[in-house]
């Protein structure tokens, strides 16, 4: 066996659980023959933390600080322009085989965001729905692919939301129909669509 693949619990938990996390949701085919899990979520930026922890180091509480007091002069220089939800920060790319090993490097890799000023539940589950998205391109879309074949991830934060795009190199699913054959309490007693 390549990996633990069926160790991990199946019946739909990953999508669930990003379809919870996301306030957009999409899986299109590219024009290069891939697929594209696109997760959309938004903020609002913390100027910032209310309640400095231990678990952000001093040198991270500093530049939280620094980065507060900073931030007036900035918004007079360059203009209220900045404050757009279109306005891009960073953006980080990770290319991975198949392999549910890797999901640690993905990890790790998600950390480099952690300096920014995202609220910590929205970094935290920014995290969960990229680990899920990953693990889902492992188990369905590659199931049956080889080990070398790649899942390109990319994280893309704006000022008021981040992007987290994932592409495989599997068979296009409905992610409609999927959401809801999985979700359909969920989708009908809310009044959820998704178009």
């Amino acid at each position: 066996m390549r990996n633990n693949a069926e160790e991990i619990p199946s019946g739909g938990i990953g999508i669930k659980l990003i379809s919870k996390i996301a306030d957009e949701l999409s899986y299109t085919r590219t024009s290069e023959g891939r697929n594209c899990l696109l997760i959309v979520k938004y903020f609002q930026l913390d100027l910032m933390p209310t309640q400095p922890t231990t678990q952000l180091g001093y040198f991270k509480q500093a530049i939280h600080v620094l980065n507060a007091f900073n931030l007036p002069f900035h918004k007079q220089r360059i203009g209220s322009f900045h404050r757009s939800c279109h306005q891009q920060i960073k953006t980080i790319n990770l290319q991975l085989n198949t392999d549910l090993k890797s999901v640690a490097q993905v990890l790790w890799w998600v950390e480099e965001l952690d300096y920014l000023r995202i609220p910590e539940a929205v970094l935290q589950q920014c995290k969960l729905a990229t680990i899920e998205g990953f693990t889902n391109a492992v188990r369905h879309a590659h199931k049956n692919l080889p080990l070398e074949t790649p899942i390109n991830l990319e994280i893309t934060v704006f000022n008021e939301r981040l992007e987290v795009n994932i592409w495989d190199m599997g068979e296009p699913f409905d992610l409609q129909a999927k959401l809801i054959e999985e979700l359909p309490i969920i989708w009908n007693d809310l009044g959820f669509t998704l178009d």
